[in-house]
């Protein structure tokens, strides 16, 4: 077996690991990422490529840096956030930036499919309105009086480490099928 076999074997198996996770309990544990980390960094340490730890650390980043605005906008949970660090220490940066966009529209798929199932469109709108219009607004080059953000419910709870697995099987396996 070779080595980037057994990295992306191993990386599929802590991502799918934390996808079961996020749809039953909707958590991603910190330990899960925390020994996924530890395998990465010991697995590229082991294999003793010359760039590993740049290329683990430039890939934890990438992923990291690309699901924060999203974690602060309260778009999506901090568990989400460490899982895609993970996936970048196993990746690198390039295969991370890869997986990230694949996940964000599996992510959109997703979202769209749960807003469908529970009927919440209206609802979808209204919170998609509220988050954008002070941008339209701004962007139009027009004042916006400061007023506090009114708080609407979410339309949906999405195990979001679903995403990324699928988004890291289809990167990752394109190499394979």
């Amino acid at each position: 077996m070779s080595t980037s076999v057994l990295c992306d074997l191993l990386l599929l198996v802590f991502v799918t690991a934390a996808a079961v996770s996020d749809l039953i309990r909707r958590k991603i544990p910190n330990r899960l990422v925390l020994a996924g980390l530890l395998a990465a960094f010991c697995l590229h340490g082991w294999l003793a490529a010359p760039s590993w730890p740049w290329n683990s650390l430039g890939g934890m980043a990438t992923g990291f840096f690309l699901f924060l605005p999203l974690y602060l906008l309260r778009g999506m949970a901090a568990g989400d956030v460490k899982l895609i660090a993970m996936v970048g220490a196993f990746a690198g940066p390039w295969p991370t930036l890869l997986i990230c966009f694949a996940t964000f529209v599996l992510g959109g798929l997703m979202a769209l499919l749960i807003v469908t199932w529970q009927g919440s469109w209206r609802a979808c709108w209204r919170n998609l309105r509220q988050l954008l219009w002070p941008l339209m607004v701004r962007t139009a080059g027009l004042a916006l009086a400061p007023s506090p953000p009114a708080s609407q419910p979410s339309v949906g709870n999405m195990p979001y480490g679903l995403a990324i697995a699928l988004g890291t099987l289809l990167v990752q396996g394109r190499n394979y099928f």
